[in-house]
Protein backbone atom coordinates (compact mmCIF):
# COMPACT_ATOMS: atom_id res chain seq x y z
CA UNK A 1 0.00 0.00 0.00
CA UNK A 2 1.18 3.51 -0.76
CA UNK A 3 2.71 5.37 2.18
CA UNK A 4 1.04 8.77 2.62
CA UNK A 5 2.75 11.57 4.52
CA UNK A 6 1.40 14.98 5.42
CA UNK A 7 4.19 17.55 5.79
CA UNK A 8 3.12 20.58 7.83
CA UNK A 9 5.29 23.60 7.10
CA UNK A 10 5.62 26.02 10.00
CA UNK A 11 8.61 28.16 9.03
CA UNK A 12 8.91 27.99 5.25
CA UNK A 13 6.62 28.18 2.24
CA UNK A 14 6.15 25.05 0.10
CA UNK A 15 8.33 26.41 -2.71
CA UNK A 16 11.14 26.96 -0.17
CA UNK A 17 10.91 23.47 1.33
CA UNK A 18 10.41 21.57 -1.92
CA UNK A 19 14.03 21.63 -3.21
CA UNK A 20 15.35 19.79 -0.14
CA UNK A 21 12.66 17.10 -0.49
CA UNK A 22 13.52 16.68 -4.16
CA UNK A 23 17.26 16.49 -3.44
CA UNK A 24 16.60 13.73 -0.92
CA UNK A 25 14.44 11.85 -3.43
CA UNK A 26 17.19 12.06 -6.06
CA UNK A 27 19.75 10.78 -3.54
CA UNK A 28 17.45 7.81 -2.90
CA UNK A 29 17.08 7.19 -6.64
CA UNK A 30 13.36 8.01 -6.62
CA UNK A 31 11.82 9.60 -9.66
CA UNK A 32 9.29 12.20 -8.56
CA UNK A 33 6.15 13.88 -9.86
CA UNK A 34 5.28 17.26 -8.34
CA UNK A 35 1.65 18.26 -8.79
CA UNK A 36 0.11 21.68 -8.27
CA UNK A 37 -3.48 22.55 -9.18
CA UNK A 38 -2.69 25.52 -11.46
CA UNK A 39 -0.26 26.11 -14.33
CA UNK A 40 1.11 29.30 -12.76
CA UNK A 41 2.44 27.28 -9.80
CA UNK A 42 4.14 24.85 -12.18
CA UNK A 43 5.75 27.69 -14.11
CA UNK A 44 7.02 29.31 -10.90
CA UNK A 45 8.36 25.96 -9.65
CA UNK A 46 10.05 25.33 -12.98
CA UNK A 47 12.03 28.55 -12.58
CA UNK A 48 12.68 27.97 -8.85
CA UNK A 49 14.17 24.51 -9.33
CA UNK A 50 16.78 25.87 -11.75
CA UNK A 51 17.71 28.84 -9.57
CA UNK A 52 17.09 27.98 -5.90
CA UNK A 53 20.81 27.54 -5.19
CA UNK A 54 23.99 29.03 -6.62
CA UNK A 55 25.75 25.68 -6.13
CA UNK A 56 23.25 23.32 -7.75
CA UNK A 57 20.01 22.82 -9.62
CA UNK A 58 17.39 20.10 -9.74
CA UNK A 59 17.00 18.39 -13.13
CA UNK A 60 13.34 18.45 -14.05
CA UNK A 61 10.84 19.02 -16.80
CA UNK A 62 7.19 19.54 -17.61
CA UNK A 63 4.93 18.56 -20.50
CA UNK A 64 6.16 21.36 -22.76
CA UNK A 65 9.76 20.07 -22.49
CA UNK A 66 9.05 16.73 -24.16
CA UNK A 67 10.50 13.32 -23.32
CA UNK A 68 8.87 13.15 -19.87
CA UNK A 69 10.08 9.57 -19.31
CA UNK A 70 13.66 10.88 -19.08
CA UNK A 71 12.90 13.45 -16.37
CA UNK A 72 13.91 12.54 -12.79
CA UNK A 73 11.43 15.20 -11.59
CA UNK A 74 8.27 15.95 -13.55
CA UNK A 75 6.05 18.98 -12.87
CA UNK A 76 2.34 18.71 -13.68
CA UNK A 77 -1.16 19.98 -13.00
CA UNK A 78 -2.68 16.59 -13.81
CA UNK A 79 -2.78 13.12 -12.33
CA UNK A 80 -0.34 11.76 -14.92
CA UNK A 81 2.86 9.88 -14.13
CA UNK A 82 4.81 10.00 -17.41
CA UNK A 83 8.24 9.46 -15.85
CA UNK A 84 7.24 6.36 -13.88
CA UNK A 85 7.74 8.14 -10.56
CA UNK A 86 7.53 6.28 -7.25
CA UNK A 87 7.19 9.52 -5.24
CA UNK A 88 4.45 12.09 -5.75
CA UNK A 89 4.46 15.46 -3.99
CA UNK A 90 1.17 17.36 -3.89
CA UNK A 91 1.07 21.14 -3.40
CA UNK A 92 -1.57 23.80 -2.82
CA UNK A 93 -4.64 21.62 -2.59
CA UNK A 94 -3.72 18.98 -5.17
CA UNK A 95 -5.58 15.87 -4.05
CA UNK A 96 -4.33 12.35 -3.38
CA UNK A 97 -7.63 10.44 -3.54
CA UNK A 98 -8.17 10.68 -7.32
CA UNK A 99 -4.62 9.45 -7.92
CA UNK A 100 -5.00 6.55 -5.53
CA UNK A 101 -8.36 5.56 -7.02
CA UNK A 102 -6.88 5.26 -10.48
CA UNK A 103 -3.43 3.97 -9.50
CA UNK A 104 -3.57 2.57 -5.95
CA UNK A 105 -0.11 1.00 -6.04
CA UNK A 106 1.68 3.25 -8.56
CA UNK A 107 3.54 5.19 -5.87
CA UNK A 108 5.78 4.10 -3.02
CA UNK A 109 5.00 7.38 -1.25
CA UNK A 110 2.74 10.39 -1.63
CA UNK A 111 3.66 13.58 0.23
CA UNK A 112 1.07 16.28 0.83
CA UNK A 113 3.04 19.44 1.54
CA UNK A 114 1.01 22.25 3.10
CA UNK A 115 1.58 25.71 4.53
CA UNK A 116 0.60 25.78 8.20
CA UNK A 117 0.24 29.57 8.12
CA UNK A 118 -2.52 29.32 5.51
CA UNK A 119 -5.94 28.59 7.02
CA UNK A 120 -7.31 27.23 3.74
CA UNK A 121 -4.31 24.94 3.27
CA UNK A 122 -4.69 23.55 6.80
CA UNK A 123 -8.42 22.96 6.26
CA UNK A 124 -7.73 21.22 2.93
CA UNK A 125 -5.08 19.01 4.57
CA UNK A 126 -7.52 18.03 7.35
CA UNK A 127 -10.19 17.17 4.78
CA UNK A 128 -7.73 15.05 2.80
CA UNK A 129 -6.56 13.31 5.98
CA UNK A 130 -10.15 12.35 6.86
CA UNK A 131 -10.88 11.22 3.29
CA UNK A 132 -7.78 9.04 3.11
CA UNK A 133 -8.38 7.51 6.55
CA UNK A 134 -11.97 6.69 5.52
CA UNK A 135 -10.61 4.99 2.39
CA UNK A 136 -8.46 2.69 4.54
CA UNK A 137 -5.09 4.42 4.28
CA UNK A 138 -2.90 5.12 7.32
CA UNK A 139 -1.39 8.56 6.66
CA UNK A 140 1.38 9.88 8.87
CA UNK A 141 1.85 13.45 10.06
CA UNK A 142 5.20 15.26 9.95
CA UNK A 143 5.89 18.82 11.05
CA UNK A 144 8.76 21.11 10.30
CA UNK A 145 11.16 21.15 13.24
CA UNK A 146 13.25 23.94 14.74
CA UNK A 147 16.16 23.24 12.38
CA UNK A 148 14.04 22.76 9.25
CA UNK A 149 14.04 18.96 9.40
CA UNK A 150 10.94 16.82 9.74
CA UNK A 151 9.62 15.44 13.02
CA UNK A 152 6.91 12.82 13.06
CA UNK A 153 3.91 13.97 15.05
CA UNK A 154 0.77 12.34 16.30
Amino acid sequence: MTEIRFYHLQRRKPEEALPALLEEALEQGLKTVVEAPVREWIEALDERLWTYSDESFLPHGAARDGEPETQPIFLTTGDDNPNGARLRILLAGARAAPILEGQPTAYQRIVILFDGADDDARAEARAQWAELKAAGYAPSYWREGETGGWEQGR
